[in-house]
């Protein structure tokens, strides 16, 4: 592929996850709207990865480090949340911290934090215009 078709790829994947976020809200399954919310902004950052760095994006999913390679410049503020959102990635968790983060993800929990991904996301966006 080439580098804008790549930047495409990312960035498409990211906005058909965004959908699917909103989606489990809506649906309250808050856990997985908020794993899902890991992934559009992962798959935003790969994007700049490629933009910013080269085609073969790392094997990473710690938010802040993906950020980091990608040459953005992170403030204070978006190092925590990026750090956060990090933890919204089930994938390799253990069955017993999958557990606490679903008894964690109220309604409330996940109306903040969905509406730091958005703003993550909009950042990420206009970074990747620039």
């Amino acid at each position: 592929m080439t580098k804008d078709k790549l930047i495409s790829f990312w960035i498409e994947g990211s906005d058909r996850d965004f959908k699917t976020m909103e989606h489990l809200f809506e649906s309250k399954d808050y856990h997985w709207a908020l794993y899902v919310g890991h992934l559009v902004i992962e798959k935003l950052l790969k994007a700049c990865y490629v933009k910013n760095v080269n085609n073969q994006v790392p094997f990473i999913h710690d938010l802040l480090k993906l950020a980091l390679k990608s040459n953005l410049e992170i403030d204070e503020k978006k190092r925590k949340l990026l750090n956060i959102i990090t933890t919204f990635n089930l994938q390799a968790k253990y069955d017993e911290y999958k557990y606490e983060f679903y008894k964690k993800s109220t309604k409330e929990f996940a109306s903040l934090w969905i509406e730091n991904i958005k703003r993550i996301r909009e950042w990420i966006k206009k970074e990747l215009l620039k």
